[in-house]
């Protein structure tokens, strides 16, 4: 449909719900939308949506993943570098190193505290170079 505007919101069951909601946070600079109460947040980059929704029968086992991965577009290919960067500055997991993809985008990949694999990306015609 022609006023699809992509998937703004995932919501995420994690274990570890202090350490996500700090990494989310202060790591990725997303900032609270709403938080309802202790065990639930929204958090917000200003156009996308991510819930943090405590569940304790979450399992942090790499092999029992309900999700592969979810991307976070940057705005410019330089960003990348930065990106992974601020990212082994503060000792966050690295999934997948920096490559450059047959589309010529550029990504790596990371880990959360539970384990979500997020991806970083640059696309060519998708991340709004200026």
């Amino acid at each position: 449909m022609e006023n699809n505007l992509g998937i703004r919101h995932l919501a995420l069951k994690v274990k570890n719900f202090e350490q996500c909601f700090v990494f989310y946070t202060e790591i990725l600079g997303m900032s609270i939308d709403w938080k309802p109460d202790d065990n639930n947040v929204y958090l917000t980059n200003g156009s996308d949506n991510l819930a943090l929704h405590y569940d304790s029968n979450v399992s942090c086992n790499s092999d029992d993943s309900r999700l592969d991965h979810f991307g976070i577009f940057v705005k410019n290919k330089e960003d990348i570098d930065t990106y992974l960067k601020h990212m082994k500055d503060n000792q966050v997991k690295i999934h997948k190193e920096k490559k450059v993809h047959r589309d010529d985008s550029i990504s790596f990949y990371v880990e959360d505290p539970d384990g979500n694999i997020l991806q970083i990306l640059w696309h060519p015609t998708l991340s709004n170079e200026t």
